[in-house]
């Protein structure tokens, strides 16, 4: 009964987070500066007279106060009527599955090589503590942190595609090439490595000082007395004690890596949820806009509850509230 109940809480937080976005989003989207009929109408926005431009407004429901503009759309949302996007004429949920593929390959992808070459280079770091290999792979991880994802995206750009022309500068794939994995392999690396070179080094430290502290607990002493050997204590006793803590990191990473994603696919004109978001902020696109923005909110949002069920489970301090959750 307590795991139902435990379960029902965590809902009952997820929707309330929910809620509490779809709020402000819906509210900062439309008090910022902009003409959302230039979005649906284009060109022919800018001459509407007074009573034409009352019509179309009142025709997309933007004369009615805020208020009652939210309360119509939260009733449609909770019917599966999430609006039309004014730029694309269409259902937005046309529009988001469209994109949500080219996101999900690109970001997965990232994801996965982001969290395995930072535990293998976390390991490899904590195996040469303090010699040449450590010393310069921290040097270069630092480095490489620092820079800006959509400067060394530019850099990039520059060198491979407009110097050396061996990758393309933009798009999920070459026209007509759709099916062809070779091709959206190409239209993949440079995406990819602005973002794992954007986070690995971020991760890949964690992993060493973790890494580090068990190697300095007392328990590892007992192990060296006993004539374990040296990988024999870091791979079976120091790596398995950090395996909890290293995947509630992967769990609260999610908005850092969706975030550096999203930039990434602006940069490149990668036709993603990335650039559609720009896009629906850009053009006041707002029925878009709300569903992208709930969609990658409501993402961070369990991510971030299952990072703090993750944590309750290893240290049951936390969900007595002894401590804070752990960061």
């Amino acid at each position: 009964m307590s795991t139902v109940l435990y379960c029902l809480k965590k809902l009952a937080a997820f929707a309330v987070s929910l809620l509490v976005l779809s709020v402000v989003v819906f509210s900062i989207a439309r008090l910022a500066p902009g003409d959302p009929l230039v979005s649906y109408y284009g060109d022919r926005a800018e001459k509407m007279s007074p009573a034409e431009r009352a019509w179309a407004e009142e025709r997309l429901g933007l004369h009615d106060p805020l208020p009652v503009q939210y309360a119509r759309w939260l009733s449609n949302a909770l019917r599966g009527d999430l609006g039309i996007s004014y730029k694309y004429k269409t259902d937005v949920l046309e529009v988001i599955q469209g994109r949500l593929g080219n996101t999900l390959l690109l970001g997965g992808l990232g994801f996965l090589l982001i969290f395995g070459l930072s535990l293998l280079l976390g390991v490899l770091c904590a195996w040469f503590e303090d010699r040449l290999l450590d010393r310069w792979i921290c040097r270069i991880g630092t480095v490489s942190s620092c820079v800006p994802e959509f400067w060394l995206s530019l850099v990039l750009i520059l060198l491979f595609s407009v110097t050396l022309r061996l990758l393309p500068s933009s798009g999920a794939y070459t026209i007509g090439h759709a099916g062809d994995p070779a091709d959206r392999l190409r239209h993949l690396v440079l995406p990819l490595t602005v973002i794992v070179l954007g986070h690995l080094w971020y991760y890949a430290y964690m992993v060493r000082n973790k890494l580090l502290e068990e190697v300095r607990a007392d328990y590892v002493l007992l192990a060296k007395a006993k004539g374990l050997g040296k990988g024999a204590i870091l791979f079976r006793h120091c790596l398995r004690g950090i395996l909890p803590s290293y995947f509630s990191i992967i769990a609260i990473s999610v908005p850092h890596i969706l975030g550096g994603t999203y930039i990434v696919e602006t940069v490149f004109s990668y036709p993603g949820l990335g650039a559609l978001a720009y896009e629906s902020a850009r053009y006041q696109d707002y029925d878009l806009l709300m569903v992208l923005s709930i969609l990658s909110g409501g993402a961070v949002i369990l991510c971030s509850l299952i990072a703090q069920a993750v944590n309750e489970r290893i240290d049951p301090r936390i969900r007595a509230g002894e401590v804070g959750p752990l960061v």
